[in-house]
């Protein structure tokens, strides 16, 4: 019986299983993100934790430790200098693992592993729902009703603007009798100078 073992050995032997963590470790480092089989992923959380830890304190013993374990330079670095920036205000819970459907071809279970504070959509609070206000059900009504009430006021403003117009056509109408009046006199007396003139 293995009462009290904690260690998920992976089916693999100690040095196999080293050199395993050590590679991933160094992949999630690089890629902020992983996909691997449920199991491992949970054994990887249990070793890059305590190294993302290790790494807020910059000293040449960390990064000599964390180097052990990740045996990758270019690995060290990122995570002494990007990493530990990013984490430096979180007291722990450096990992998220998020279940993914079974692989294909062994029905292994699948997850991804990824670095918390890389995740933006998590980090933002995602997409915002609009927040629904509970209504009566006469709510409809009375909305549609002020829009029947908008048309009607729409119709009767269209319905008087012609009405304000006829009476000026009107009045042109009554004025257009006198101009001609007014022109059919001073014509005669356009002519009757013109006669003056010509004598």
């Amino acid at each position: 019986m293995r009462h009290g073992k904690k260690i998920n050995h992976l089916g693999r032997t100690a040095s196999h299983r080293k050199a395993l963590l050590s590679n991933m470790a160094v992949s999630l480092i690089k890629h902020k993100r992983i996909v691997t089989t449920l199991a491992k992923a949970k054994a990887l959380r249990t070793y890059v934790e305590p190294l993302i830890t290790k790494s807020k304190s910059d000293t040449t013993h960390s990064r000599r430790t964390v180097f052990s374990y990740v045996k990758d330079k270019e690995a060290v670095t990122i995570l002494f200098r990007e990493i530990s920036e990013k984490v430096a205000n979180r007291p722990g819970g450096y990992t998220r693992i998020i279940k993914l459907a079974n692989r294909p071809g062994d029905n292994a279970e699948v997850a991804l592993i990824e670095l918390v504070d890389y995740n933006e959509v998590y980090a933002t609070g995602g997409a915002k729902v609009e927040k629904k206000s509970t209504r009566r059900r006469g709510a409809k009504k009375k909305a549609s009703a002020k829009a029947d009430e908008q048309e009607v006021v729409a119709t009767a403003e269209e319905a008087t603007a012609p009405v304000e117009e006829a009476p000026a056509a009107e009045e042109t109408a009554e004025e257009a009798p006198k101009q001609k009046k007014a022109k059919a006199k001073a014509e005669p007396e356009a002519s009757a100078e013109e006669a003056k003139d010509a004598e």
